[in-house]
């Protein structure tokens, strides 16, 4: 099988399971689309909003995770060029977090929080 996705661009193949009536319903959809299956499932899967409802001992948790991972994000110090990399990869991450759970973290963030410094000598 793995030399039939040598060439691939999109070599991963995702399966989950359905009822019947569930397909239908999906199918119906994929169909008024006017999309092929394939792409319908990713537009479907990669772009939609995402709300996370949860009870208050798991948001208050998230809540902790989120300050902590901000402090520790907020503590680096580099001038490493692709550490500084991921710092602006995980101060998105962060933000897409506080975005899809609502933006109700605790957590008060400012537009510099998602913005990477860069040093006098590196411009």
């Amino acid at each position: 099988m793995s030399g039939l996705d040598k060439n691939r661009k999109r070599n991963q193949t995702i399966c989950f399971r359905m009822t019947p009536e569930e397909r239908r319903e999906l199918e119906a959809r994929i169909i008024v689309s006017g999309m092929p299956k394939g792409k319908y499932f990713i537009q479907s899967l990669l772009y939609q909003e995402i709300r996370i409802a949860v009870g208050k001992y798991q948001s208050d948790r998230l809540r902790l995770e989120i300050r902590r991972l901000r402090e520790r994000l907020e503590d680096i110090n580099t001038e490493n060029k692709e550490l500084q990399e991921t710092l602006v990869d995980c101060r998105a991450l962060m933000k897409q977090i506080i975005k899809i759970t609502g933006g109700d973290s605790g957590v008060r963030l400012m537009a510099n929080d998602f913005r990477t410094v860069m040093q006098d000598d590196e411009k």
